[in-house]
């Protein structure tokens, strides 16, 4: 029988608590030892990516206490618990089955009368088929032309993963002769973002995926109207270019002012949900069928790694170890996501949704509340831009923050320029290199203005290139990590009741009921 209790009950946390002094990566680093230890510290993840914990402030005392801690937590334990049908979203009452839209972990989880795994592959599949009609131009407008644009409408886990796992294939299936259509993607409630999409859009040429679980949510459909409307005013027929991805229960389903429906369920949560239709659909239509299928492959093999109970082949357990570490033994408040990769731009506001929308909370999976910190602020932008804008807080500010690099060999483009005896990739690569020992070796100077202190911990998940099974294994990598994490805070991870607050008040503005401060500030915006 599992049990679920609060981290700071756990006698291996009390023992890293008790430690004394920080390791010095100075020290760790230094000369041939330091050279040692970055080859050893190296966990290889799926598809071929690496994890590298080289610049983390733990040695083996602190290891071995972290491998103590997931065992009498019984993080492997609990994990297998939700892939194979536990209620773990205490706060809904829910299973947890993500994993289940790309792998073959544990067994067949039965829910309504319905095999789970079989009711993802089965949409997969279906999707998989409309999009090699669409290709094939065995669907196609009133015309009987072809689409060449997706739109997808939605908004927070139905927009952020999708649109970050867009971007990060774009350059990727052009260069590899994949790209079928363009992607676009409108989100915010704020009419310039969908009339921005809209006026650059071929409407006569596009297809428009409505992404809602419940089919109630306000700013998908309130976009949703906005573009009928675009349709209706172009003198189209909006029923013949719109698709929705819903659950069976929503009015999207079955919908005849729709082409077609596909299907997902309240076990699928919304910022884990790019390896489902959420995300299977927009990566199918934009790249074609097998490449979504590739980036569920990649998924798959990282979460087959989550299941080992050895820390040091378990790279997403690691990677959440070390975290709890820097977060609730050093302090260190936020994480910075810094991809050396213009393809994932979005990536790091993906990332944002995923750790911060689960793991902050301030009660546990009982309603309790918990005195000790819980998810860290998640913020990055792309190397080299990051450099010039945020990175002399990280060097020299009074926070340390620790640092996620993640980098490729390669870059997507397979196109490249030589300047000053070295190419575009080599200066992008040699960037990553510098800021992992600047941040952690740091520069002594006279002038204080021009010194650095050095020891900001950083960690470096590096591949030959992104690709489909890469972004897979990444996006699973830190799926499991803040899975984990939530594990060993004992918080629900898969709820967002700090979501639903905002939704409600603003529908009594809306509705003419707000009262006090709230109509004062409703007046002050002309509502």
């Amino acid at each position: 029988m599992i049990s679920w209790e609060n981290l700071d009950t756990n006698d291996a946390y009390k023992k890293l608590q008790a430690l004394k002094g920080a390791v010095s990566l100075k020290k760790v680093l230094e000369g041939e030892k330091g050279a040692k230890r970055v080859k050893e510290c190296c966990v290889p993840m799926g598809a071929g990516l690496n994890f590298n914990y080289a610049a983390k402030q733990v040695d083996e005392k602190i290891l071995k206490l972290l491998a103590e801690l997931a065992s009498e937590a019984e993080l492997i334990e609990k994990f297998e618990a939700t892939y194979n049908g536990q209620i773990v979203n205490t706060g809904e009452n829910r299973m947890v089955l993500h994993h289940l839209t790309r792998g073959q972990l544990g067994n067949d989880v039965i829910a309504d009368n319905v095999n789970k795994r079989d009711f993802y592959k089965s949409e997969q599949k279906r999707i998989a088929e409309f999009a090699q009609k669409v290709h094939e131009g065995k669907i196609t407008n009133a015309k009987g032309e072809r689409f060449t644009t997706v739109v997808q409408i939605g908004i927070g886990g139905s927009d952020l993963g999708p649109r970050a796992m867009y971007l990060a294939l774009e350059n990727w299936a052009k260069a590899n002769s994949c790209f079928k259509m363009q992607a676009k993607f409108i989100s915010n409630v704020d009419p310039d973002d969908a009339q921005a999409v809209l006026r650059e859009t071929d409407l006569e040429h596009s297809l428009f995926i409505l992404v809602s679980k419940s089919g109630t949510t306000l700013e998908t459909l309130t976009n949703e109207s906005f573009v009928k409307k675009a349709l209706a005013d172009a003198g189209l027929n909006p029923k013949n270019h719109l698709i929705a991805v819903t659950s069976q229960t929503s009015p999207l389903a079955n919908n005849p002012e729709y082409l077609t429906s596909f299907y997902m369920d309240d076990f699928i949560g919304g910022r884990y949900s790019s390896t489902s239709g959420v995300g299977g659909a927009v990566l199918s239509l934009a790249f074609g069928p097998k490449v979504f299928d590739d980036f569920l492959q990649g998924a798959a093999e990282e979460d087959k790694l989550a299941k080992n109970k050895d820390i040091l082949k378990n790279p997403s357990l690691l990677d959440a170890l070390i975290g709890i570490y820097e977060r609730n033994i050093q302090g260190y408040p936020a994480t910075a996501i810094l991809p050396y990769s213009q393809a994932l731009s979005r990536f790091p506001a993906h990332l944002q949704q995923l750790d911060m929308e689960s793991n902050g909370k301030s009660v546990n999976r009982f309603g309790e509340p918990i005195d000790y910190q819980t998810g860290p602020a998640i913020f990055g932008e792309p190397g080299t831009n990051g450099q010039h804008s945020f990175y002399q807080l990280l060097h020299q500010g009074t926070d340390t923050i620790p640092l996620q690099f993640i980098a490729f060999k390669k870059n997507q483009c397979k196109a490249d320029i030589t300047i000053e005896g070295s190419t575009s990739q080599s200066k992008l690569n040699a960037n990553v290199v510098a800021q992992i020992a600047a941040f952690a070796l740091g520069k002594d100077d006279n002038d204080k203005n021009k010194n650095f202190a050095g020891e900001k911990p950083s960690s470096l998940i590096y591949g030959e290139e992104l690709n489909p099974k890469t972004l897979g294994a990444l996006l699973s990598h830190y799926e499991n990590k803040v899975m984990f994490q939530g594990f060993l805070w004992n918080i629900n991870s898969f709820d967002q009741e700090g979501v639903q607050l905002g939704k409600t008040l603003a529908k009594k503005v809306l509705s003419g009921q707000s009262k006090d401060a709230l109509k004062a500030y409703a007046e002050l915006m002309n509502l």
